[in-house]
């Protein structure tokens, strides 16, 4: 990322990301932009002692200038959207040349030796969590199929690579079920 330049953090949700940022690079312009406006209500509360810009925005039509940025942050985006390509296109817009892309989103995991316990804890641990801690086992569940469902890590570096990113490269994490890719425009 870089350590000056301008930052957005899309799908900011209650803003750690952002906030983190701009903690760690006080001479970026951060921007934390989220689709919700009571997540960037809640943000804009949270980190109000921070100089994060909070904006409004749909990441598949993006309100930026192409070649905005030095750097596109967001964690669990991209399943949530209906067209990944489409967004990552977007994304790969509004990025200067030499621009920066950080995406942290979920996996699903290998089929390896750990596969029947990672899938039992992803459709029973984690409902189960859910209804004991925030009182809401649906919204937990979902969290289960988003994972199951969505982009195995070399096929998200693969759509990476589609829309136009260099040197994509990923880590995963939590038992193969995270996963951070980063690229450059």
């Amino acid at each position: 990322m870089p350590v000056k330049g301008k930052v957005l953090d899309l799908a900011t949700g209650t803003g750690d990301i952002a906030a983190l940022l701009s903690g760690e690079y006080p001479k970026a312009y951060v921007t934390g932009g989220d689709f919700a406006q009571k997540m960037l209500a809640f943000a804009k509360h949270r980190f109000a002692d921070t100089a994060v810009d909070w904006q409004a925005c749909d990441a598949n039509h993006l309100p930026f200038a192409d070649n905005t940025f030095d750097g596109v942050t967001f964690g669990y985006l991209l399943r949530n959207v209906d067209d990944v390509p489409k967004v990552l296109t977007e994304i790969q817009r509004i990025l200067k040349p030499g621009g920066t892309i950080v995406s942290l989103d979920t996996t699903p995991p290998a089929k390896n030796i750990l596969y029947p316990f990672i899938t039992a804890y992803l459709r029973y641990g984690i409902p189960i969590l859910g209804r004991m801690i925030a009182s809401d086992e649906a919204a937990y569940s979902y969290l289960t199929g988003s994972t199951m469902g969505f982009y195995k890590a070399d096929a998200l570096a693969t759509a990476f690579t589609d829309a136009g990113f260099k040197g994509v490269q990923y880590r995963k994490f939590m038992c193969g079920t995270i996963a951070v890719h980063w690229g450059v425009k």
